[in-house]
C-alpha cells in the first residue's frame, strides 16, 4: 500500500519539502543543536548545503520512501525520515528547528507517522536515540514505544555513542 504524501494532525502537516522551504532546511542542516542529536554530514560549502536540500526534497516527493518535512502551517520546523525498513519493520528518525522543542510537535508528528505506517501496512515501528537524549526518550514514550533491549555504538563526530531503542508494535498499539 502506498504512503499518503500529506499526513495532517491536529497543530502539523507532514509533507514534501517545498522549495519555499530551502533556507529553513538549511539553517537546521547547519544547526549545532540538531548535529548533537540527528547524524547529518559536515557541509563544506553552500553547493553542497546546496545539494543535500535538493536531495532531501526529492527524497519527499518520491512515494517509495517515507520522508516527510514536518510544517506548523507553512513553515518548515523539522524532518522526518525512514532509517532502514526490513520486511514489515522500518526504524524512523526525526529532527526539530531547537526554536519548537518542549512544545509538543516531535510527538505529533511521531505519532502521525506510526498511525501511516501501521495503515501502509508496517507491523513495528522502531526509534533510537543517543544515550543521554532524554527529549527524545520521551517523545518516543509519548507515542507508546517501549524501550527495547537492542543497543548499538556509533561513531558519529569523533564520539562513540550508545543508541538506545524504541519500538511499538501495531497489534499492541492503542490505536
Amino acid at each position: 500500500m502506498d504512503r499518503n504524501l500529506i499526513l495532517e494532525s491536529k497543530r502539523i502537516t507532514l509533507k514534501p519539502i517545498m522549495e519555499a522551504s530551502k533556507s529553513e532546511m538549511k539553517a537546521m542542516l547547519l544547526s549545532s543543536e540538531i548535529k548533537k542529536t540527528y547524524m547529518l554530514p559536515e557541509f563544506h560549502d553552500e553547493e553542497e548545503l546546496d545539494k543535500y536540500f535538493y536531495r532531501l526534497k526529492s527524497i519527499t516527493e518520491n512515494i517509495n520512501k517515507f520522508v516527510y518535512g514536518i510544517y506548523l502551517k507553512d513553515t518548515l520546523i523539522g524532518f522526518l525520515n525512514e532509517v532502514d525498513k526490513k520486511e514489515d519493520t522500518m526504524e524512523v528518525g526525526y529532527f526539530l528547528d531547537p526554536h519548537f522543542w518542549n512544545k509538543g510537535y516531535a510527538s505529533e508528528a511521531l505519532a502521525r507517522a506510526i498511525q501511516e505506517l501501521f495503515r501502509i501496512g508496517i507491523k513495528t515501528v522502531k526509534a533510537a536515540h543517543f544515550e543521554g537524549n532524554v527529549a527524545s526518550s520521551r517523545v518516543m514514550q509519548k507515542c507508546g514505544m517501549t524501550l527495547t533491549k537492542e543497543e548499538e555504538y556509533i561513531e558519529y563526530r569523533g564520539v562513540n555513542h550508545r543508541c538506545i531503542y524504541y519500538q511499538i508494535d501495531k497489534d499492541k498499539s492503542l490505536d
